[in-house]
């Protein structure tokens, strides 16, 4: 089974902060690591920050100082801690395997395979 269920967004001010939430399945959480991205309107979906199995980090230079990623891998969840955001940091949020191994599951429209993503959730920052 696959599954990414994102929480934990939502309208805050800028300065503010907002932690968020990935459940995935074990399918998807064994993999090596797990990546927090974002898609803002109109651009394209961008990597915030990334954290292995192991604990090792990395970050987005936009995010740095900022942000913090970490799991819990007896609850095969992933969290993001936004601290001082900014309204640039509005967009949806979504969690996922590294783009090398997203999980691909059949499409019974358009008959064929694509990457598996869940519905992320929305962050707005007001300024």
């Amino acid at each position: 089974q696959v599954q990414l269920v994102e929480s934990g967004g939502g309208l805050v001010q800028a300065g503010g902060s907002l932690r968020l939430s990935c459940v995935a399945s074990g399918s998807i959480f064994t993999l090596d690591a797990m990546v927090w991205y974002r898609q803002a309107p109109g651009k394209q979906r961008e990597l915030v920050a990334r954290i292995t199995s192991g604990g090792s980090t990395m970050y987005a230079d936009s995010v740095k100082g900022r942000f913090t990623i970490s799991r819990d891998n007896r609850k095969n969840t992933v969290y993001l801690q936004m601290n001082s955001l900014k309204p640039e940091d509005t967009a949806v949020y979504y969690c996922n395997a590294g783009l090398s191994a997203l999980k691909q599951v059949w499409d019974p429209n358009s008959r064929a395979y694509h990457p598996y993503w869940g519905q992320g959730t929305q962050v707005t920052v007001s300024s």
